[in-house]
């Protein structure tokens, strides 16, 4: 058969994800560290896991509401109460999903019409150009600058919007780059986008993981809950990653569509996660303060390290990434990590997986011990001693 006439043009021209690319590589060598994967490296906590061996045991697994469990949806909306400030109706403006990688997929697809222009900050994790494109949207990329931390200013948003302009998606804290979005630049980008009808898309999956101070979502921003629409999860937080469950919160028109494209396409998240939710959310403050503190001791490490051996690299203060430069060695971001893997089996991912404006630079995960961290350094200190830099 010819395969090529029958596949589906728009997702043949899709790229493969940057990140996976170099995870497959590492998984066929022997003695790698792999500081390529964003995975907390933390077990979920006991309460979390014993509340899910526990409805294993003594309940019938059955669909929930393919909205979510009622419960769950409301000790959403009392965590966001506490945190953003912001009140949600968990019958209407809120649906659980399978990880927030479903939630931003139903999300866009519940608003973006054949031609509307989204815009995507960058550098960004590498699913939202691929999700607007299949959405029939037209992705516009707003790169950013390691001279402002990487955060979205005011100009540079205005300058890429147009008459077509839909959609901003809004990733912070961010992954690859660690950068953080304080009130006043939240408050900047508000200013913006008054008086249109933008719609805003804000990925706070990475909210508990802030340093220094207190996350500020843009729904807290006055006047922006009625046009956004807010997507979180477990996975990072509680170190559920492989739970895969998540969430979307919007005004209830947009989640009225939201939760039709969930029905036919998922029904509804697994129910043993939505039941060890609800713990996760009442019992395991405690959980996350002491994992969010081993990160930020991993975080100073790798920023002093790296700085002192001449991949330079600013002070991130969210999520449990680093974005180095290595404009020091001369090379591409991926003949670096091409040649960091082969010659020192320490696995990263290039810069521009991330877009365009990633180039010159890597993303190192520090969801790994301290140890291990330590080790990675020694590493790429040797591999530095032949390719540039201070070391």
């Amino acid at each position: 058969m010819n395969y090529d006439s029958l596949l589906s043009e728009r997702v043949v021209g899709l790229k493969p994800s940057g990140i996976r690319r170099f995870f497959d590589l590492a998984a066929t060598m022997e003695g790698v560290i792999s500081l390529g994967v964003g995975e907390p490296d933390f077990s979920t906590p006991w309460s979390i896991r014993k509340e899910a061996i526990d409805v294993l045991e003594r309940r019938k697994i059955v669909y929930t509401a393919n909205s979510g469990m009622a419960d769950l949806r409301k000790a959403i909306a009392g965590y966001l109460k506490r945190t953003v400030h912001t009140d949600y109706d968990p019958e209407h403006e809120m649906v659980v999903t399978v990880g927030g990688s479903e939630a931003i997929d139903i999300a866009i697809r519940s608003v973006v019409n054949p031609g509307d222009e989204v815009l995507v900050v960058e550098p960004a994790f590498v699913c939202y150009d691929p999700l607007v494109r299949m959405a029939c949207g037209v992705p516009v990329s707003i790169p950013t600058k390691p001279e402002n931390h990487f955060r979205l200013t005011a100009d540079e948003l205005r300058e890429k919007i147009t008459d077509k302009t839909k959609l901003l998606i809004l990733p912070y804290p961010n992954n690859p780059t660690g950068a953080i979005m304080r009130r006043e630049d939240l408050e900047a980008i508000a200013e913006v986008l008054r008086g249109t009808d933008i719609l805003v898309l804000t990925d706070e999956i990475y909210c508990e993981m802030t340093y220094g101070g207190k996350h500020c979502s843009i729904v807290e921003i006055e006047g922006m809950r009625e046009r956004t629409i807010l997507v979180n999860g477990f996975s990072k937080s509680y170190a559920m990653t492989g739970w895969r469950l998540g969430y979307v919160c919007a005004p209830a028109p947009i989640t009225q569509q939201i939760v039709k494209i969930h029905q036919y396409v998922i029904m509804s998240a697994p129910t043993v996660s939505q039941y060890a939710a609800i713990v996760a959310l009442e019992e395991c403050e405690e959980d996350v303060k002491r994992m969010i503190k081993e990160y930020n001791l991993r975080r100073r490490y790798l920023v002093e390290a790296f700085n002192r051996i001449g991949m330079t690299c600013f002070n991130p203060e969210g999520a449990f990434y680093v974005f180095p430069s290595i404009q020091c060695t001369g090379m591409t971001s991926e003949e670096f990590c091409e040649k960091l893997l082969e010659e020192e089996k320490v696995a990263v991912v290039p810069g521009n997986a991330f877009g365009a404006c990633g180039e010159g630079f890597v993303r190192v995960s520090y969801a790994y011990s301290l140890k291990h961290l330590m080790t990675a350094v020694e590493r790429i200190t040797h591999f530095l001693e032949h390719h540039g830099g201070k070391a």
